[in-house]
């Protein structure tokens, strides 16, 4: 029986490092296989972008933000602002960091390119509902925009 079915293939995010993007694939993998379904890069209402955003059919919302080394780390200064737009916080990072260099009210998850594993529970602070409606339809947005973008390119050109 012939499959008449399409393979589409995201395009590489050259914004990222290889290590931060095999990061995110492992990530993505043990976030689904928790029942969560990621978007990539999101723009919050904040005006920053999140590495990954998951959303399971609960509504709960997770943010998991991505580092690559320890430098990326202390670079980074944003972090605290992602936590008015989810009910968890996570850093996510290779095996080759110390886990004590992380804040301690974050979740922390040790991933590589193959899968992820939990090493530290997020604590929860719950969405007030209208943050919650905003995350959810921005989260739905960008996946269809994306599904859209994919399947017909060319409805997209660059404006």
């Amino acid at each position: 029986m012939e499959s008449n079915a399409v393979q589409m293939i995201l395009p590489p995010d050259l914004r990222q490092s290889e290590t931060a993007l095999r990061i995110a694939r492992g990530t993505s993998r043990l976030l689904r296989s928790l029942g969560f379904a990621c978007v990539s890069e999101l723009p919050l209402p904040s005006g920053r972008r999140a590495d990954l955003v998951a959303l399971n059919e609960r509504g709960e919302i997770w943010i998991v933000e991505i580092k690559s080394s320890l430098a990326d780390l202390r670079a980074d200064q944003k972090w605290p602002d992602y936590r008015a737009h989810c009910d968890r916080l996570f850093f996510a990072f290779t095996q080759d960091l110390p886990c004590e260099i992380f804040p301690g009210d974050t979740g922390l998850i040790v991933a590589d390119g193959y899968g992820a594993h939990m090493q530290c529970e997020a604590p929860e602070h719950k969405l007030p509902a209208p943050t919650r409606k905003l995350m959810m339809l921005r989260f739905a947005l960008a996946a269809a925009q994306r599904l859209n973008r994919l399947s017909d390119p060319q409805g997209f050109a660059e404006s």
